[in-house]
């Protein structure tokens, strides 16, 4: 058995990604139609906007067909790629810095932003607001508290809550320790908490 044929039962995006390292075209349009949707959603939510998004999204894509050459399946193609990703969102944040931002916009237009926003600050804080506050002021309010957030914070608790990362994963994935992503994860759920804990609390009057 081929090492392509043993990863595609354990790794499927690793299989794929061999096949690009081999100059599988086809193959490259296969990872795009896979692990585009994912990317744009996890970017989405990370910045608030669909249209930056798909651009870095693409970003990643081209990053992946560049270092195709260098390719070897030794950890998971997911981890790898999230890496990719981290340092997109990474370098964004440097360009906005230079030009003087301090942090990326997150000013959410669509619905479905603001729901999926939602559903991760009460997924990593635990809280469940109550179903009679306005749903509008919820979601400024989780807006607000995912602004507050740091970038590195945001990033951790997207890839455990949407991606469903381990520790180590979401660790190699943003050069960080399994302590140090923990430690992110414990305190964005403790600020998030906090932020929705006048919600929870209004569910039991």
């Amino acid at each position: 058995m081929t090492v392509a044929s043993e990863l595609a039962a354990v790794d499927p995006s690793a299989a794929i990604m061999l096949r690009v390292h081999d100059g599988d075209a086809e193959a490259f349009e296969q990872l795009v139609a896979l692990w585009q949707d994912r990317l744009v959603t996890l970017f989405r939510h990370h910045t608030g906007d669909h249209s930056t998004a798909e651009d870095l999204a693409q970003e990643v894509f081209l990053r992946v067909y560049r270092a195709r050459a260098g390719y070897k399946p030794t950890a998971k193609f997911s981890t790898w790629i999230h890496t990719i990703a981290n340092n997109v969102a990474s370098d964004l944040r440097q360009r906005a810095y230079r030009r003087r931002e301090h942090g990326m916009p997150m000013n959410v237009s669509a619905s479905s932003s603001a729901i999926g926003l939602e559903q991760i600050a009460v997924a990593a804080s635990g809280q469940r607001p109550a179903r009679q506050a306005d749903r509008g002021e919820l979601q400024d309010v989780v807006q607000e508290a995912i602004r507050g957030l740091s970038d590195n914070q945001r990033m951790a608790v997207l890839l455990a809550k949407f991606e469903q990362c381990s520790y180590d994963e979401i660790a190699a994935a943003m050069g960080l320790t399994v302590p140090a992503v923990k430690s992110l994860l414990f305190r964005a759920r403790e600020q998030l908490r906090e932020m929705l804990g006048p919600y929870e609390r209004e569910g039991h009057r």
